[in-house]
């Protein structure tokens, strides 16, 4: 299999798992809707980092020996985990907030996203990333399996950008999308749905992870 024939298969099934329903997808819906492009878009480049760092530690070796040490394992698990359902706890609480007050929602956009700034929401976007146990199989299991063991230095840097440049403008084009004047209006409204389904997601993947790590 030819360089460029390999680099469009990665970018194939990369792109198959970004838009799969997940704790990332999720975080863009739930954050454009409250807040609006501004967060959107900066929880999209803190995903693309995420991504981009999972990609260069997956190619290096590191996150391949961070699974293989108990330990080390076992942390970012119980860290990952716990963040998802901080965030799953945090949107179910919104929509409580939201139905026991009426006008909970009742924010614009605009001033919502001066609640915690951009840089809160790429920390957001980064953190989600980066501690989802799951991304962190996902790429050790796909680059080890479709890198070569011989592949070029050049060619792995090739990778990790273009790992980072699809997930930044599939999140950054979501983020677009659902940011823009009507769709923002059609978001709102039903802004405290997508908390619900968001929190229902996040505790979900969070307590199965746990779970999961308790009875292995």
């Amino acid at each position: 299999m030819s360089e460029l024939h390999l680099l469009f298969t990665l970018a194939t099934v990369h792109f198959v798992g970004l838009v799969s329903p997940g704790p990332d997808f999720a975080l863009v819906v739930q954050s454009t809707s409250h807040h609006g492009r501004r967060a959107g878009l900066a929880i999209a480049l803190g995903l693309a980092v995420g991504i981009f760092l999972h990609t260069l530690l997956s190619l290096t070796g590191v996150s391949y020996l961070i699974q293989q040490h108990p330990i080390l394992d076992v942390a970012i698990t119980v860290a990952g985990s716990s963040y998802l359902l901080y965030l799953g706890i945090g949107a179910l609480r919104a929509t409580w907030h939201y139905f026991r007050h009426t006008h909970g929602y009742a924010q614009t956009p605009k001033a919502s996203a001066n609640i915690g700034g951009s840089r809160s929401a790429f920390t957001r976007g980064f953190m989600t990333n980066i501690l989802n146990p799951k991304a962190l199989v996902f790429f050790i299991s796909v680059l080890s399996a479709l890198v070569p063991v011989t592949a070029s230095t050049s060619f792995k840097f090739s990778v990790i950008i273009l790992f980072f440049v699809i997930a930044w403008i599939w999140f950054s084009a979501l983020a677009w999308v659902l940011s823009t004047a009507t769709m923002q209006r059609h978001m709102l409204r039903i802004a405290p749905y997508i908390d619900a389904l968001c929190g229902v997601l996040f505790t979900t993947i969070g307590s199965g992870i746990l779970l999961n790590l308790l009875t292995r």
